[in-house]
């Protein structure tokens, strides 16, 4: 049976009359001017389904970066994912579940999210940690709602430095608040340079590491803001080998958590990480599971908390986008299982080495240099008076990078960005140096 019912035209203009309208287009006549001049069209042509089909897997076959070897980051990570994450993810018990509103029914669910939570909160070093969100970017832009709503303040400091896709949803969040950002620059090493605190001010945010992958140094910042919220956006993976933002009095923890078992699937579906102070707990979006004991004392878990259609409160409301990417973090708990503290801390160190040796020779060619000379974990921006034509020079050795056009709104535009993972074998770092010599 097709599942897909298509609407005649004489279908809508009869659904059109029931309800007194004129058009379809009337069905969004409440959405603001300015926010429907924002849409940008799909792109493609009004055409039947199998036209489209062909179209879009010629484009896919037309694509040369399938046989690429990834030195890309920005935010996403080519990491190694143990074959036990692909299996407990494949049960049908995991695979097919739905929001887990019956406890008594969903106790699988509730155990594992209870324990990814636990497993963040070691990691950030953070009180309270809910069941996920929907990526980085958003869990970023939350953050930034939450300590607006838990301060008044309406200036928001965000790093020059900051993951430009992150700093995209955090303006047009910050864009449909009514807030205001102001850029916090940074030094020739790389790490923000914060100057005096804005009066108003509900939140700095601070990556780490940062956009071009240097580590910044929080201590000291939390005592600068006073009331004002701390934001640290995190990589997990770095937090194995980083003392956690929750030793420097941070209030709320964010990250992507693709990275923790995640494949890319060309850039989705992510895992926002979100985990705060206990004392903000009645202000945190999305779920989080509790542990309990039944009537007979046996250990149980529930829903604890949860923001839902049914319990907004409007303009108080926290609930996401999309409140929690279950598969996702299901994979992040299993993953961060298998590997366990000395595993987790031994890929990033893996990371860490394999970085600074490519970095060192890079160093070491005509015309490169790296961009910041700050601390790097395991991304680092490489300076050259060519960038475009280095990254045309990797592509024909079959190596990806990101070009140029990446870091141009962070005020970069002479260099390109690496990332080295524990995936990266010593032959894949030898072709990248020999692809620069060229």
């Amino acid at each position: 049976m097709n599942p897909y019912f298509p609407h005649t035209p004489q279908d809508i203009q009869q659904m059109l009359k029931v309800v007194g309208l004129a058009d379809v287009e009337a069905l969004f006549s409440d959405i603001p001017k300015e926010i429907v001049d924002r849409f940008r069209p799909l792109g493609l042509p009004r055409r039947d389904e199998l036209w489209v089909v062909r179209y879009l897997t010629g484009l896919v076959e037309r694509s040369t970066g399938r046989e690429l070897v990834p030195f890309l980051g920005g935010g996403l990570y080519d990491h190694f994912i143990p074959s036990v994450v692909g299996h407990i993810l494949g049960r049908s018990e995991f695979y097919t579940s739905y929001t887990p509103y019956q406890a008594e029914l969903s106790q699988g669910t509730l155990t594992w999210m209870f324990e990814y939570q636990t497993m963040i909160c070691e990691l950030t070093g953070m009180e309270v940690a809910n069941a996920s969100m929907y990526d980085g970017g958003t869990a970023l832009a939350e953050a930034v709602y939450m300590a607006y709503r838990a301060t008044g303040g309406k200036v928001v400091l965000v790093p020059r430095s900051l993951n430009p896709r992150h700093r995209r949803v955090v303006d047009t969040y910050t864009w449909a608040a009514g807030l205001q950002v102001q850029e916090v620059p940074y030094g020739e090493d790389g790490r923000l340079k914060l100057a005096a605190i804005p009066e108003g001010t509900c939140a700095l945010v601070v990556q780490q590491p940062n956009g071009f992958g240097i580590i910044e140094d929080l201590r000291g910042l939390k005592e600068r803001l006073g009331p004002a919220f701390l934001i640290v956006s995190v990589n997990p993976i770095a937090l194995a080998v980083l003392e956690p933002p929750g030793s420097f009095e941070a209030d709320v923890v964010v990250g992507e958590g693709q990275v923790l078992g995640n494949p890319l699937s060309f850039g989705g579906p992510l895992l926002g990480i979100f985990a705060t102070r206990a004392e903000h707990l009645r202000r945190m979006p999305g779920r989080l599971s509790g542990g309990t004991c039944d009537a007979e004392g046996k250990p149980g878990y529930v829903m604890a908390f949860q923001t839902r259609e049914q319990h907004i409160r409007r303009e108080q409301a926290t609930s996401n986008i999309c409140t929690n990417s279950a598969l996702c973090a299901l994979a992040a708990t299993v993953y961060l299982a298998a590997l366990g503290p000395e595993g987790l801390r031994r890929v990033a160190l893996l990371c860490l080495d394999k970085a600074h040796r490519l970095a060192e020779q890079i160093g070491r060619l005509s015309g490169y240099r790296l961009r910041f000379s700050g601390p790097f974990f395991h991304e680092f921006a490489v300076a050259t008076s060519d960038p475009v034509g280095a990254v045309k020079k990797l592509r024909q050795a079959g190596l990806a990078v990101l070009g140029p056009q990446f870091l141009q709104p962070t005020g970069v535009s002479d260099a390109f960005l690496v990332a080295v993972t524990e995936k990266r074998t010593d032959e894949e770092l030898e072709r990248f140096v020999q692809a620069l010599r060229r």
